[in-house]
């Protein structure tokens, strides 16, 4: 059974740092582009970063562009968002999502029906 599950969100003050995991099972996430996005209470949901199959190109939206960075490690089959410099803005619930493409080195997509499979969510709150 395919399922990614995302960990380590919480409170965090602004200006702090988190990481969030995104664990894979029931397949390789190296056959996947890999994206992160976030939902903040009525509003829609954001992309905030993706990675290509080949991990060659990362894509980031303005709003997140140089706090942020988008990593995989393929032997643990995990992603990653490092998030720096944590806004209160930045406060949502966190979810990774994968989708197949044939070519490894293609500009990853940050729009959310390109997305095939999405994990649960976690809470990222950013607040003093």
């Amino acid at each position: 059974q395919l399922q990614l599950v995302e960990s380590g969100g919480g409170l965090v003050q602004p200006g702090g740092s988190l990481r969030l995991s995104c664990a894979a099972s029931g397949f390789s996430l190296g056959y996947y582009v890999i994206g992160w996005f976030r939902q903040a209470p009525g509003k829609e949901r954001e992309g905030v970063s993706c990675i290509s199959k080949n991990s060659g190109r990362t894509k980031y939206p303005d709003s997140v562009k140089g706090r942020f960075t988008i990593s995989r490690d393929y032997a643990k089959n995990t992603a990653y968002l490092q998030m720096n410099s944590l806004k209160p803005e930045d406060t949502a619930v966190y979810y990774c999502a994968v989708y197949s493409t044939p070519f490894g080195g293609v500009s990853c997509q940050l729009t959310t029906h390109e997305y095939d499979y999405w994990g649960q969510g976690t809470q990222v709150s950013v607040s003093s």
